[in-house]
This record gives C-alpha cells, structure tokens and sequence, in this order.
C-alpha cells in the first residue's frame, strides 16, 4: 500500500482505514478500464459505484467492484455494449442494454426519461439486459438537475421469500424516488423493498456480526439472526418482516418493481432474474433478457410552477423537521437527510473501508496487475 498517498485514519474498534474520494474513483476506473471499458464508460461507472459510499451506502459501493469484475470474467457483462432502444413513444421507451454494466446502462436510460419529459411533460423508460445498477438513489437524483421529480427500481437476483413461502422468488427490488425543493435539501426516499438489503448481510458477515431478527429466515422458514443464512437455504424477508408486522405489503412492493422493470421491458423476472455472484448458476428456461430497470422525470411545470412547488416543498419539510420528537435527544429527519450528513462528511474526512474490503481489492489490483494505486501491492 502506498502509505502517503492514504489518509491514515484508523479506527482501531472497526478495524477501518479511510480513503479519499480521489483515491477509490481513481483506482476504481482503472479497474473498470482494466476490464475493458471504454474511458467514459468507466468514469460513469466509477461515480455512479463510489456515489453509494459516499452515501453511506457501503453494501453498494466499492465493496461490490470485485463482484462486477467477476461478472466479466465469466461472460455475463459485455464493457463495450451497443446500447439500443427497441421500442419508443413522444413520453416511453423500451432500452436493451446488451448486457452492459448497469452502471453504465442506467444513467443512460434516466437521461432518455429526462429528454422525453423535456418534450412530454414526464418520460418513463423500462429497460432489459442490464446488469446490477448501484443504488437506485443515484439515478433518481440526476432529475434534480432539471428540476424534475425523478423515480428508479430494479429487479434483482432472487434471494426474497414471499409472505407464507420459504422459496426465493424476489430481488431485494430497490425504489428510489427523488424531488427537488428550494431552500431545502431535496427529499430522496432510496429504499429496498426489504426487511433489509443483501448487502447489509454481507457487511455483517465481514465483520462476523449476528443480522438483526427479521432480516432473513432459514431454509424452513423460521427467524434467524444467522448472517449467512443464504448460504445455507434460507431467504431475506419482504419489508415488514412477518405478515403481523406487514410483510404482505413488502412483499406487494417488490412484485410491483419486478413487473414495471422487468415484464414490462422483456428482462427476466422472479426467481429467474439473474444472480449477482457470479459464481451462481444462472437460472434455467430464463423468460427475458438479464436484469430490468424502470426509471420516471416528471417536469415540474407540468403540473404548476416550479417555484411555487418548491416554495410547498420547503413549506411541507420545515413543518416534518418540526413535528415532535418522541425523546427529547433525537430529531425528526427527512428521507436523504442522513445520506445528504454522511456524504458531506465523507468528502472531508474520506471513506472508511473494513480490513475485509481492503483485503479483496489488494487482490483485485494484484489480479489485473494494477500499479501506482492505494490497493497495489
């Protein structure tokens, strides 16, 4: 490791080194362009993956880089897609992604939803073929650009039991939804359609920590605090956890992701979507094509002025900021408020990754014989 170039912030109890944010973009793109992507290409990729570390999203950030590089490797991720769109309308279209990085499809995709809503008032655009995207987060945020209110989902590899069923059938299927407002921060609701999501497992069992009860079940569909449940047959549970508690309205939600992204575009769906790791088979008499996305602009003005919405929204927040807190030393928060905190945090103080992130990116950068970076050797 290149010890000056690391900011050498320790945190003995975590076992975490920070890194810059200049120090994980630069080498995540060198490890994109390693694989074969064209440069801008992986400098999409790069900003799109460290967005969810700057967010604190550290499930979907740097901790996934070694898994989209296996994903290349066994041929299931083209770098170079032609990226097409196969059917379209003035306000839809339909995107077949080619197999390309996620990462890259996605925003791609937003931006075309963004372009039809300039011309329709709002654009809304399904996508098959595609691979992992990141966290959805980051591509509904690219409408606040525009002010525009923005929506992401994705299906995702099955790994979500339905309520009453012990047989993995849904992805942890993410929706995001993004609204601008004016003197306020924006309201960004990024939310997976479970209990919690696949990557917060993984990062527990990095750090050899029990899952909270309700997270996952085991293969005969009893609660369980084993983090690696997965591995041993079980399944995550739906938002809600048990059906006392709601899970038939997770359950609802992440149905109603897997449709708009992947039956509405052709992708695979259900417990035929494909899996991430690329080390698991890939479903057999598969009915699509790869992962499927859907993305939503809505142009404000097309509904009123965009002063006067956001005039509201700042109104609506301030009033939420104020609502009575049930114990005096917390606060009422709105949705992006701790991803909003941790990122300006993060872009001072660096990026904390655990001994177990480091350790796969040492080899990842040994692999593709990477140099001059935090990770080589």
């Amino acid at each position: 490791m290149t010890g000056n170039r690391t900011i050498m912030c320790y945190f003995a109890a975590m076992k975490e080194i920070r890194y810059s944010l200049g120090q994980l973009y630069d080498f995540t793109v060198a490890v994109f362009d390693a694989i074969g992507c064209p440069g801008s290409d992986a400098h999409t990729a790069a900003g799109v993956l460290l967005s969810a570390d700057l967010r604190g999203i550290d499930s979907h950030g740097i901790a996934r880089l070694s898994g989209y590089v296996r994903l290349q490797e066994a041929g299931r991720v083209n770098p170079v897609p032609h990226i097409s769109k196969v059917h379209e309308t003035p306000s839809t279209a339909v995107i077949d992604g080619d197999a390309g990085l996620g990462l890259v499809v996605a925003p791609l995709a937003m931006r075309t939803a963004m372009e039809k809503a300039r011309l329709a008032g709002t654009g809304w655009v399904s996508v098959r073929n595609s691979n992992h995207f990141g966290i959805a987060g980051y591509h509904a945020m690219l409408a606040l650009e525009e002010d525009m209110i923005g929506i992401a989902m994705t299906n995702a590899s099955a790994l979500v039991a339905p309520t009453f069923s012990i047989e993995r059938m849904l992805g942890t299927n993410p929706i995001a939804v993004a609204i601008p407002a004016g003197e306020q921060p924006p309201f960004v609701a990024d939310m997976a359609t479970t209990t919690a999501a696949n990557g917060k497992l993984e990062l527990l069992q990095r750090q050899s920590k029990a899952a909270p009860y309700g997270w996952v079940q085991d293969k005969h569909g009893d609660a369980t605090t084993n983090a690696h449940a997965l591995r041993e047959g079980g399944s995550l549970l739906p938002l809600g956890s048990d059906r006392e508690h709601g899970s038939h309205k997770g359950y609802a939600l992440g149905s109603i992701v897997d449709i708009f992204s992947a039956v509405l575009s052709g992708a695979s769906y259900g417990p035929w979507a494909p899996p991430f790791p690329a080390y698991v088979p890939m479903p057999e008499n598969m009915p699509g094509q790869g992962l499927g996305h859907f993305f939503g602009a809505m142009r404000i003005d097309a509904f009123r002025t965009a002063e006067t919405f956001k005039e509201h929204m700042d109104h609506w927040i301030g009033r939420f900021r104020q609502a009575v807190p049930a114990n005096a030393d917390q606060k009422v928060l709105i949705p992006g408020d701790p991803e909003r905190e941790t990122e300006a945090l993060r872009r001072v103080e660096g990026i904390p990754l655990v001994a177990s992130v480091i350790d796969e990116l040492r080899e990842l950068a040994a692999r593709l014989s990477l140099t001059g970076h935090p990770f080589s050797s």
